[in-house]
């Protein structure tokens, strides 16, 4: 059973700093392209960004690029966000994903002074 849990999320103020991080079973995480999700408080799903299944190639959305950083540990079946700058905008349920399949329950992430 696949299974992607992820953890992390909690408030923090504007301009400040959280890691999320995702723990996968189940699935051959090695050979897994993966992608980090968000749900809006608008209720919209956004793509925040994907990472090769290598850790080599790494994509963001335009509006998280220079700020989110996606990284993985294949030996810990491991997938992480690193978040800086943070914005009230970046208020969201994030979620961790097989691109294109499976996805966690999601960690609640609120920017808030």
């Amino acid at each position: 059973e696949v299974q992607l849990v992820e953890s992390g999320g909690g408030l923090v103020q504007p301009g400040g700093s959280l890691r999320l991080s995702c723990a996968a079973s189940g699935f051959t995480f090695s050979s897994s392209v993966m992608t980090w999700l968000r749900r809006t408080p608008a209720k919209a799903i956004d793509w925040v960004g994907s990472i090769s299944s290598d850790g080599g190639t790494t994509r963001y959305k335009d509006s998280v690029k220079g700020r989110f950083t996606i990284s993985r540990d294949n030996a810990k079946n491991t997938l992480y966000l690193h978040m800086n700058s943070l914005k009230p905008e970046d208020t969201a349920v994030y979620y961790c994903s097989i691109t294109g399949g499976a996805r966690g329950q999601g960690t609640q992430v609120t920017v808030s002074s």
